[in-house]
């Protein structure tokens, strides 16, 4: 069985949060699979970040990992590589999303992009979580004593309840993940196995960097009360923090990281 630094499967973690979580879980001592779809060429980017953060004699390992977690055979294919290369897993991330290739209000969105939202930000992480999920509990005792009980962290979005009617698909894929966020977090915790949901308000990311207009805008009427851009960083600050077992009573728990977007005011 594994010894030595946390290991963590990241989906998506070539780019934008995925990336940020990537290279704060390395700045601490942790392992990491990166997990990408398609741009194997950004993915070795981020592995070149993750050796950098890296504190100096760490043993972690940083390795690549192609799929598409939407593919049930990527999925099983993924599984199988990292737990060959590093023989478990401690965390898994569920990152990996798109949005709506164009904005389009609700009422002439089409099936085409809500099948492939759903598909993409809610089945790949439901099913990919469950494999995972049985893996572990297949492997529960074998694990040394000592080792903390592995942990899910699932990253959704403050559009799981802001509405955005110009993405309708969005925002329900991401509400979705909430209610999967309080699923496995019940059924798993017989196992000790914790789950936790992280929400990002508005990140400076590949995905936002189309509507980086519109958000300044409204960042500049203090549209949040911390009236910044969060980053990918902010988010893997959480995610380290989580990986660390420093919520060892919690599980099924909202995290928000949004510079207090959703505190509600009159």
């Amino acid at each position: 069985m594994v010894s030595g630094p946390v290991v963590a499967l990241i989906t998506g973690a070539s780019r934008g949060i995925g990336r940020g979580i990537a290279v704060e879980l390395a700045r601490v001592g942790h392992s990491v699979a990166i997990n990408y779809a398609s741009r194997r060429d950004a993915a070795e980017e981020c592995r070149n970040l993750c050796q950098q953060a890296a504190p100096s004699g760490s043993k972690a390992s940083f390795e690549i990992f192609q799929g598409d977690i939407s593919r049930a055979e990527d999925r099983s294919r993924l599984l199988a590589a990292v737990c060959e290369r590093f023989e478990w897993i401690d965390l898994l991330v569920n990152n990996a999303g798109v949005a709506p290739t164009v904005r389009v209000d609700m009422l002439s969105a089409s099936e085409e992009s809500f099948d492939r939202l759903m598909t993409i930000n809610l089945k790949g992480p439901y099913f990919l979580t469950q494999a995972v999920a049985n893996f572990w509990v297949s492997n529960l005792p074998k694990l040394p004593a000592g080792r903390s009980k592995p942990k899910i962290v699932i990253i959704s979005s403050v559009s799981a309840y802001a509405v955005s009617v110009n993405r309708g698909d969005y925002c329900m894929s991401k509400a979705a993940l909430s209610m999967m966020t309080r699923l496995f977090a019940f059924r798993l915790a017989e196992y000790g196995i914790n789950v936790y949901e992280i929400r990002p308000g508005i990140v400076a990311t590949d995905m936002t960097a189309k509507v980086k207009e519109y958000y300044e805008a409204r960042l500049a009427e203090r549209f949040t009360p911390i009236s910044r851009w969060g980053t990918p960083e902010d988010v893997g600050r959480a995610v380290a923090a989580i990986a660390e077992d420093r919520f060892p009573f919690s599980t099924g728990e909202v995290i928000n990281v949004d510079g207090g977007f959703h505190l509600q005011r009159l």
